[in-house]
């Protein structure tokens, strides 16, 4: 739990703070960013909520984020915050919510599907919280995990133990050391199942991936973000793990792909035209070439 004591200078007065545990993963910024912000190396809060809908986004940034760093003064239904998720994105597509300290805030995404269309999956795990257990469950549990590369597994066992569920991982970044049950090898996509494909995408880790869903959700890892500062698509040269040469090979790899969302585990999701998001890789792979 957040600290009063620990609280952030950078906080305005009020209920809501932030408290220097923050890791600066962002997840608040971006869920209430009426509310919290990016103030260098870590968040805080910069306008106390004044309405019923930005108090429920500043619970849910409390309940999401992934060492525990938000508090308030007052007392609140958390479960305000805790019902909220997973949080509709778009058609059947949700945010899981809940991020891990192990994967430094990842976001983590839930696709719910009938099991005549292969089933419910999830990709990149969050925390085991008991609440998301439960509200995954009964929305008919995980067919499959879905993991972009090796620093989003966070608890990616517990939900296997839970589930039942198959994993599917690139083996460059360690998947059989890790037990999981289908490994991707080699740089060619990898067609899931009539909806899912997925693209590895070496760069940020030897072995990232990303994973295409009917043509139309891009779920990115660390590998690709919108930038609201550019007001484009971009990559993170200084998380580049791997290569940023490589990172930069991966991404013209996507342009022979039609999508409308980018859903990120880390930085901000995004929504355009097929046509557009196309003009924004192609932005983005020049941005990158430039930094090379």
């Amino acid at each position: 739990m957040a600290s009063i004591e620990r609280r952030l200078p950078e906080n305005v007065p009020g209920d809501f703070f932030v408290d220097e545990t923050c890791i600066d993963c962002d997840t608040c910024s971006q869920l209430a960013p009426a509310v919290f912000r990016d103030h260098g190396d870590q968040c805080s809060v910069h306008h106390q909520p004044d309405t019923d809908a930005d108090t429920r986004l500043a619970l849910m940034s409390l309940v999401a984020c992934p060492t525990g760093s938000i508090g308030t003064t007052k007392k609140h239904d958390v479960h305000i915050g805790i019902d909220a998720f997973p949080m509709p994105i778009a058609d059947n597509v949700y945010f899981c919510g809940f991020t891990s300290e192990s994967s430094f805030g990842g976001w983590s995404y839930l696709i719910v599907r009938p099991d005549n269309e292969g089933g419910n999956v999830l990709i990149d795990s969050p925390r085991f919280a008991t609440h998301l257990v439960k509200r995954i469950e009964q929305s008919g549990g995980i067919k499959q995990m879905l993991l972009t590369h090796r620093d989003d597994i966070a608890d990616h066992e517990k939900f296997s133990r839970k589930f039942g569920c198959e994993r599917v991982m690139h083996a460059d970044d360690g998947a059989k050391r890790i037990g999981v049950e289908r490994i991707i090898e080699g740089e060619e996509e990898v067609v899931i199942d009539s909806d899912l494909i997925a693209i590895p995408t070496p760069g940020h880790t030897r072995g990232h991936m990303v994973f295409l869903y009917r043509n139309k959700f891009l779920f990115t890892g660390d590998h690709l973000a919108w930038s609201p500062a550019r007001k484009t698509l971009t990559a993170f040269p200084s998380v580049a793990w791997y290569s940023w040469a490589r990172q930069t090979e991966s991404m013209n790899k996507l342009l022979n792909y039609d999508f409308e969302w980018v859903l990120p585990g880390h930085g901000d999701i995004h929504q355009d035209s097929a046509t557009n998001m196309r003009y924004h890789l192609q932005s983005c792979i020049d941005w990158m070439k430039a930094r090379r």
